[in-house]
């Protein structure tokens, strides 16, 4: 069984940059997984950020295009998300999926003024 397990959240003025990693501990394939960020703010439903596939192809939200950047490292059985230019509506909780089927317990991001 895949354990997925984010972290690298924190608080983060406007204008700034966070890097949200991703650890896949327990899989075998994870060069064969497509992996995923999405984040979720009180109130509202979850929402797709980003998607990267098993050859490195990534899409993007609207929202976060030219601004974030997901990544993965199959070797150390990591994805990334580099953020920058945050902006206060970025502020969520934020979720890894490993193969569209097992989520993280989230990293929260906050962003301050």
């Amino acid at each position: 069984q895949v354990q997925v397990v984010e972290s690298g959240g924190g608080l983060v003025q406007p204008g700034g940059s966070l890097r949200l990693s991703c650890a896949a501990s327990g899989s075998l394939y994870f060069q064969h997984a497509v992996m995923a960020w999405h984040r979720q703010t009180p109130g509202k439903d979850r929402e797709w950020v980003a998607f990267i596939d098993v050859n490195g192809d990534t899409t993007y939200a609207d929202s976060v295009k030219g601004r974030f950047t997901i990544s993965r490292d199959n070797a150390k059985k990591m994805a990334y998300l580099q953020m920058s230019s945050l902006k206060p509506e970025d502020t969520a909780v934020y979720y890894c999926v490993y193969d569209n089927h097992s989520w993280g317990q989230g990293t929260q991001v906050t962003g301050s003024s």
